[in-house]
């Protein structure tokens, strides 16, 4: 009996330990906690991430439009400095399939010097942008005696420089190193293609006139926006393997939103002569007073409805419609639907391209040069594509080819002598007084 009221009795002091045991050991239930701290950290990335994204979205979008409005200069800088970003992001993947050796490693030398990588990129950079200086600026490079002399020789002054750069090529050779090498050589070459080449087409579109590289890369962004748009809204099957997020009803609903876009967008900036007018001076901005004879393909005409469509408009219940004998119309209309028509069918496989590259070499983003959007590669493979389109386009069925005050004075420094020159200045002196023109 004792001993079992002794068992009865509880000590206070072991009462208070058992109880704080018992706390201890009875956590509170935490089996779904780990899932849940990880969806909140999830959604907290997700959101950081797309107001880092929106955040440079308006940058970029900001800067587009100021460089735009600054002139024809800063929006060939914002090319030269896309195109750089592009070849950088491109040429870094070399490493990717170079392995080093043991040598290497110890000297710490790549096979392949960066040094005559970009190199080339600069000498294919005077090359081209010197042609188009030369090809639209006729009228000032050959007026100038320092700038005439290298207009002239400008082709043999950049042969002789990519040679330089052909030569150290050569003499860099290492014979554990060949193959790599030379397939390097050949990867720079077609990056120097596919970016520079299409920049410089890009440039030229600019010179032409803001708006043959204005409305071109807008139709693209709009189709990239309303593909995706159309996708998350109505998309159920897969377009491409390379890109499953991409659907059929994004690709077609983007055709036809892009068409309508395109056709409100490019008609309500070919009324501007900033946007129309070729480059003649590099220092104008939206400010300037510009004026110019526009392309034929601007200017408004009248299209006169047949008598059947005359009589059907007629018999509509609306009012001030049967009166209705043209509808104005503008050449430029029917070349933004082609040019829609190509942002919506074509560009996108430069896209796709894009993606099949990164997937063969496992990797998410070509690079990092724009925060929350990967490198600059991912955002301008559609706008290569187009801007040499573009440019093919308005060179073979809209520009008009006819002789300029820059392309006289070309031949005239280029193809006669010293005195030859001041023989036919002495020519056309009197053919200007016998007109009655004195001087």
């Amino acid at each position: 009996m004792r001993q079992a009221s002794q068992s009865l009795v509880v000590n206070p002091l072991s009462r208070k330990t058992d109880s704080a045991n018992v706390q201890k050991s009875e956590p509170l239930p935490t089996s779904a906690d780990p899932e849940k701290n990880g969806k909140e950290a999830e959604s907290v990335k997700k959101r950081q991430s797309f107001l880092v994204r929106l955040l440079w979205t308006l940058i970029m979008i900001g800067g587009f439009l100021l460089c735009l409005a600054a002139g024809h200069a800063y929006m060939i800088v914002l090319v030269m400095v896309c195109q750089t970003l592009v070849y950088r992001e491109v040429t870094a993947l070399f490493t990717l399939g170079v392995a080093k050796t043991d040598e290497d490693e110890a000297n710490g030398k790549d096979p392949w010097s960066k040094t005559l990588n970009w190199y080339f990129f600069a000498v294919a950079c005077f090359f081209l942008y010197g042609e188009s200086i030369i090809y639209y600026f006729k009228h000032v490079v050959f007026s100038d005696s320092h700038f005439s002399f290298f207009a002239a020789n400008h082709r043999f002054i950049s042969f002789s420089l990519y040679m330089i750069g052909f030569v150290g090529f050569v003499y860099s050779l290492q014979r554990q190193h060949l193959k790599a090498q030379f397939g390097l050589f050949c990867w720079v070459h077609m990056s120097l293609l596919v970016v520079v080449v299409s920049s410089h087409f890009i440039m030229n579109n600019i010179l032409e006139g803001l708006i043959w590289f204005w409305v071109p890369a807008s139709l693209v962004i709009c189709n990239d926006i309303f593909a995706y748009i159309w996708g998350i809204t109505i998309g159920r099957t897969p377009l491409f393997k390379l890109s499953p997020k991409k659907t059929v009803e994004g690709f077609v609903g983007a055709f036809f939103s892009t068409i309508l876009f395109g056709q409100l967008w490019g008609t309500f900036f070919m009324r501007s002569n900033y946007m129309i007018c070729p480059a003649q001076d590099l220092g104008v901005n939206v400010f300037s007073q510009i004026s110019c004879t526009p392309n034929p393909v601007f200017v408004w005409r009248a299209w006169e409805l047949p008598v059947p469509f005359h009589i059907l408009l007629s018999a509509l219940p609306i009012p001030g419609v049967g009166a209705i004998k043209t509808v104005p119309y503008a050449p430029y209309q029917f070349h933004l639907l082609a040019m829609s028509c190509f942002a919506s069918l074509v560009a996108p496989f430069g896209g796709f391209f894009a993606s099949g590259f990164k997937r063969a070499f496992d990797i998410k983003d070509f690079g990092h040069s724009i925060p929350g959007h990967g490198g600059m590669t991912d955002r301008m493979d559609c706008q290569f594509l187009m801007g040499v389109f573009t440019y093919v386009y308005y060179s073979s069925l809209i520009k008009e080819n006819h002789i300029s005050v820059g392309h006289v004075m070309q031949l005239i420094a280029s193809g006669l002598t010293l005195d030859e020159q001041l023989q036919l200045m002495g020519d056309f002196r009197r053919y200007l007084e016998g007109r009655g023109i004195s001087f």
